[in-house]
């Protein structure tokens, strides 16, 4: 993307897609946001990032709007277009599970969102959040917002959080790539080797990440794993020990079977989660055994 020293988005009603969409350009440089027409000139002015408005969307130009696309273009919204100027829509589409739906409600409104989603029209209105609306009414308050003012710097925020996730969590499954094991259940009969038969290790590492499962079940997922993972072990933060949990809550673990065993000292009683003091392997997946409903 260019340097540029403005954002320019809209008058009237605000909504999601500019909304998130100037929140992520001010993560990238901070600059003044204007709400207004576009000129040609300003279409021109690769200094001024035009978002949501103008019909135009040339990345050369920094140009970002989608309402002059086909309406038989797959849905796509002014956020989706600045992350693909990024190189971050790639991984916001992996790991942001709200955008697809944004996307589809910025393009094809309410009614084929919920058809889209499979869940009943009336779920749309019961998913709002009056965080959104109070955000997005304010922004569409004023026709120009600048560094220093709530507003602005609650966007900064929120460009900031977002742009640090999808980094940083590319980076960490990297890293459980490279570390983690996955465990066959060595009580799992022969039929069940490719479905709902496996466990995954990650192992204890120095520095310990202050999240020791953060990414984990998302790595899962993109591994392609979500039909073999029964269950996740990973570094207890607390202490020296494991967390033992079910992946996607799958029944054929029950973490209360071993409540009583001497080196876990948590075990909840929906099942779902343990924590022991083991630290070796070999106990660990004795653990799992006894574990299996």
């Amino acid at each position: 993307m260019s340097p540029f020293s403005t954002i320019l988005t809209h008058p009237g009603s605000a909504h999601k897609d500019d909304f998130l969409a100037c929140c992520v350009l001010l993560a990238h440089h901070s600059a003044p946001i204007v709400r207004r027409e576009p000129t040609a000139a300003d279409l021109a002015d690769t200094a001024i990032v035009v978002v949501d408005v103008g019909d135009s969307h040339d990345p050369a130009l920094n140009n970002f709007d989608h309402h002059h696309l086909p309406d038989d273009a797959a849905p796509t919204c002014a956020l989706s277009l600045v992350l693909k100027s990024l190189d971050l829509y790639e991984d916001a589409r992996s790991f942001c599970d709200w955008l697809e739906p944004a996307e589809w409600f910025d393009c094809r409104g309410p009614n084929a969102t919920a058809k889209f989603l499979k869940v009943p029209r009336n779920a749309i209105n019961q998913l709002y959040s009056p965080i959104d609306g109070t955000l997005q009414r304010c922004f569409a308050a004023k026709t120009e917002h600048r560094a220093g003012e709530p507003l602005w710097e609650m966007m900064l925020q929120v460009g900031d959080d977002l742009v640090s996730y999808l980094r940083s969590l590319r980076t960490r499954l990297n890293f459980i790539g490279q570390h983690a094991i996955l465990w066959p259940l060595s009580t799992a009969p022969a039929s069940e080797t490719t479905s709902h038969s496996a466990v995954l290790f990650m192992p204890r590492t120095d520095p310990l990440p202050e999240e020791p499962s953060s990414g984990l079940d998302r790595y899962v997922v993109e591994q392609g794993l979500n039909e073999r993972v029964v269950a996740i072990i990973s570094p207890d933060r607390r202490g020296t020990g494991y967390g033992l949990s079910r992946h996607r809550d799958h029944p054929r673990m029950d973490f209360t079977r071993i409540a009583d065993e001497p080196d876990v000292h948590f075990a909840h009683k929906r099942g779902f989660v343990a924590k022991t003091s083991a630290t070796d392997p070999q106990r660990l997946q004795v653990l799992l055994q006894l574990a299996e409903a």
